[in-house]
């Protein structure tokens, strides 16, 4: 195997989500700034909504010519 090219690994990498939850993981990079997790995803909440990332709901409504 050769030496030297493997990236450092980090076995207390924190992860920050966007809803203020706060966790950590083993990873190549020390921290990482994610939008969901499992405290906040619609799937585990059992909460209905869109998530809408960068306008993909409005482009595919406008797209489509669907109302609310």
């Amino acid at each position: 195997m050769k030496a030297k090219i493997h990236p450092k690994y980090f076995p207390e990498a924190k992860v920050v989500c966007s809803c203020g939850n706060n966790f950590t993981v083993g990873s190549v990079v020390p921290s990482l700034k994610i939008e969901l997790c499992s405290q906040c995803h619609p799937f585990f909440t059992g909460e209905r909504r869109m998530i809408d990332t960068a306008g993909r709901v409005e482009r595919f409504k406008r797209r489509y010519k669907l109302k609310e």
